[in-house]
């Protein structure tokens, strides 16, 4: 039995309740967990087996995506799916704002990137068959 199961990556931002939004009603993902109860500051979305922590730390404590501090290390996180093109199409029926349309790169994944309310760039894809 494998003794690591999943990963969650963790991004500070700027507006919890925006980023909660995006990813609720952008992205298909479910809230899972907010807190603290009384002021949250912290929470996490996912859909099916993947999760995402998002946490807003002060104001002075801005989001730094990875393609901010270099071209060529765009993405913040890479999230692996079975069918890129359907996922696509749902995304593109909400409006999302893709960083890089459906595609084959050139590491011959098969998928896309979008941006999120704080900047990070997932690419959601797979090797390409």
């Amino acid at each position: 039995m494998p003794n690591l199961t999943s990963i969650w990556p963790f991004f500070i931002v700027s507006d919890l309740n925006k980023s909660v939004s995006f990813y609720v009603d952008k992205l298909g993902f479910e809230l899972r967990f907010t807190g603290p109860d009384d002021d949250p500051y912290w929470a996490i979305v996912g859909r099916d087996s993947i999760s995402i922590m998002l946490k807003a730390i002060l104001p002075e404590v801005k989001p730094i995506p990875n393609h901010t501090r270099h071209e060529w290390a765009r993405w913040d996180a890479y999230i692996s799916t079975q069918d890129p093109e359907k996922l696509f199409d749902e995304y593109l029926s909400k409006d999302v704002k893709f960083f890089k349309p459906l595609q084959i790169n050139s590491d011959n994944l098969l998928g896309f990137e979008i941006e999120d309310a704080d900047g990070y760039v997932l690419y959601f894809g797979r090797p390409n068959q």
